[in-house]
């Protein structure tokens, strides 16, 4: 990651978290009252293929020890009512702020995938965590709901892997190659702004994974 890319990533984290914050406290304080601990959902991801991190996110579901691969159809049943308010409007993805802050991601880049699959594919991301994961992106923006679709379908943690890792994987890979291969700020700046704009004129609907 450049100096540049990284300055700008700081610079805009800390303005958002500043304007935020009163509201991220307020959405804390309501998840803990409706839904009780944890409020933060941690979940590891890869930052390099050698390197992990924990991301955060408010959390939406109930928990379940043996909870593992993407999120999918099968999941529904454990999304809260809360949950269900703070994915339509996506607050949830509002503590990734800090990870920003941390240097674990950026405002754009890949997003940043489970261990799990990262050890099936090595070579693969080998080359896409060449660059620090994002919040957003060129496959979060062009495949996601895609994706979603594909995984809302699936009714049981076999099928769901099976799709992702023959359908989503390498598409998403495909993408955030191509992103990576004309990145800049000034192109990093739109796909902001694209995201901004889509999560705005799309408000029942999801803009990034988790």
């Amino acid at each position: 990651m450049s100096a540049q890319k990284r300055l700008m990533d700081i610079c805009l984290a800390l303005v958002l978290s500043l304007v935020l914050g009163p509201i991220m406290l307020i959405l804390a304080l309501l998840i803990l009252i409706r839904d009780g601990r944890p409020v933060f959902y941690r979940s590891e991801r890869m930052k390099r293929p050698d390197q992990a991190f924990q991301l955060l996110k408010f959390r939406t579901m109930t928990e379940d020890k043996n909870d593992s691969g993407v999120t999918a159809g099968y999941k529904a049943v454990r999304v809260t009512r809360m949950g269900h308010w703070l994915r339509r409007h996506r607050l949830d993805e509002l503590p990734q702020l800090f990870n920003i802050l941390r240097g674990d991601m950026s405002f754009v880049g890949p997003r940043p995938p489970l261990r799990c699959y990262v050890d099936m594919h090595p070579a693969l991301y080998a080359r896409v965590l060449q660059n620090r994961p994002g919040v957003t992106g060129l496959a979060t923006l062009y495949f996601y709901h895609r994706e979603e679709k594909f995984l809302a379908a699936c009714a049981t943690a076999a099928e769901a892997q099976e799709i992702y890792i023959r359908r989503c994987i390498p598409m998403k890979a495909r993408l955030d190659l191509i992103w990576a291969k004309n990145q800049s700020l000034c192109y990093d700046s739109q796909l902001i702004y694209e995201t901004v704009v889509r999560v705005f004129s799309r408000p029942g609907q999801k803009t990034a994974p988790t």
